[in-house]
């Protein structure tokens, strides 16, 4: 299993995650019409030639779930028991069509669990970056993690 134990997690410690994903407009698109967002800004491409961006933008709330979903694999894949929030979520640059997207993960904190025993609470800070190294979002995410099972922290016979 790729995910770390609650154990696992060091204060400071730094991932930058290996998936990257160019987004498409049919991703922008269908995510704003299936989470029933008709904002124009999102779909309207003549609408959107008016505007400030001269484009259209790419949801914000698919790249947040695209941002902490590239983090899973590295971080909480089948460790995780929960999402307990998330936080200051911020996006400093606009994502368009054609983009390619990198996330990358801190680790802020931990704290065992005082009424889950074996668990604990890890916050994260994830971000995103672009093709040109520019920050499009940010966010704290705490996290339920698993600890590490009592059989592998025997040494092995």
């Amino acid at each position: 299993m790729p995910g770390l134990y609650f154990e696992e997690f060091e204060i400071g410690q730094s991932f930058d995650h290996a998936f990257t994903r160019t987004v498409t407009e049919m991703d922008n698109t269908m995510f704003s019409l299936l989470t029933m967002n008709p904002q124009p800004l999102h779909i309207d491409a003549h609408f959107s030639e008016g505007t400030e961006f001269g484009q259209r933008l790419f949801n914000s709330l698919y790249t947040l779930g695209m941002m902490i979903g590239m983090s899973v694999y590295d971080t909480t894949f089948g460790t995780t028991v929960a999402n307990l929030g998330m936080t200051d979520v911020n996006f400093p640059k606009p994502v368009f069509h054609g983009d390619t997207l990198q996330s990358h993960t801190r680790v802020l904190g931990k704290r065992e669990s005082k009424s889950r025993p074996g668990q604990g609470i890890v916050e994260f800070e994830h971000s995103m970056t672009n093709q040109r190294g520019e920050i499009v979002a940010v966010c704290k995410r705490s996290a339920l993690m698993k600890g590490r099972p009592a059989e592998a922290e025997q040494p092995a016979s």
